[in-house]
């Protein structure tokens, strides 16, 4: 029998796979301990210092990352910018409008917003006798909010051609990461998180949460894709009350720049290093439906 085209990310039941909670899938490069030390304030350090350094080392990786998938992730392939659980990301202009717009062009403009902040002097000082802003917490939490979503993206729609290139490991660590940073300094709110809440039981990262009358927990067993979709995940990012611009339309601003497409240095099979992997590595020996079909591989754009 020949194998099915394109992806399947649902079950017939309705339910959404997760490859990402696969047990052969769930790996990481940095051990916990040395979670909790990459993420503790330094005694003596002023925490902002600590949290620019930090948004600004998310921001690499997280392009990074994105860099290695971004030639399977087309307004073709991803023409909304999607999470789990479908949940649906519009972009907010200055204006404050909402535009729908595609997963490319989403993340396009995330990279850009982020960069231009990171090399504004008056949102992160690097000269001696600047201060830091007031809003500087205020760009920060947007940073990170808008960083999530593309992991969110990554992990929904992109986690088959990551582990195809091994790299599963690393984007598990830089998640983990993100985090655990997260959670000890609150950039980050628990409705956006939630998306992804069961990645982060499986991870060890949180707690399972309780749910029902019974006070059952209701953990996520690593190595199913079995879980419920709920309506608050079906819910949009943004509140309904603001207008609906598309692509097309004047309010969705003009900042587009081209991601870089850098590679991450190779690391040998089995090393302990937190260093990312080549994607040029063979596809891993774990046994795990990672099928892919022809057509997907191909579907790159020619350099």
């Amino acid at each position: 029998m020949g194998k099915t085209r394109g992806r399947r990310s649902d079950r017939s039941d309705g339910t959404e796979q997760k490859l990402y909670l696969q047990l052969p899938l769930l790996e990481m490069r940095v051990p916990e301990p040395d979670l909790i030390f990459l993420t503790d304030l330094p005694g003596g350090l002023d925490s902002k210092e600590w949290i620019a350094s930090h948004t600004i080392g998310f921001f690499e990786h997280i392009n990074l990352m994105y860099g290695t998938v971004s030639e399977f992730c087309t307004p073709s392939t991803c023409p909304d910018m999607t999470g789990p659980g479908n949940r649906q990301y519009h972009w907010i202009d200055d204006k404050g409008k909402k535009a729908r717009l595609s997963a490319p062009q989403y993340i396009d403009y995330i990279m850009t917003y982020a960069q231009k902040s990171i090399n504004d002097d008056t949102i992160f000082p690097t000269k001696h006798g600047l201060e830091f802003p007031a809003t500087f917490e205020s760009h920060v939490k947007k940073i990170h909010k808008l960083l999530f979503h593309v992991l969110a993206h990554i992990y929904h729609m992109h986690f088959k051609e990551v582990v195809l290139l091994q790299l599963h490991a690393h984007l598990n660590a830089v998640f983990a990461h993100f985090v655990e940073f997260n959670l000890r300094f609150h950039m980050v709110e628990d409705k956006e998180l939630e998306v992804l809440d069961d990645l982060m039981v499986a991870l060890k990262l949180t707690p399972p949460k309780q749910s029902g009358s019974n006070g059952t927990l209701s953990a996520v067993t690593a190595g199913t894709a079995d879980s419920s979709i709920t309506d608050e995940e079906n819910k949009e990012n943004i509140g309904e009350s603001q207008p609906m611009t598309t692509t097309s339309g004047s309010t969705t601003g003009e900042v587009i720049c081209s991601q870089p497409l850098s590679q991450f240095p190779p690391v040998e099979p089995g090393g302990t290093s937190s260093e990312p992997q080549s994607n040029k590595s063979d596809p891993p020996s774990s046994q795990v439906d990672v099928e892919m079909s022809a057509d997907e591989v191909s579907a790159s754009p020619s350099s």
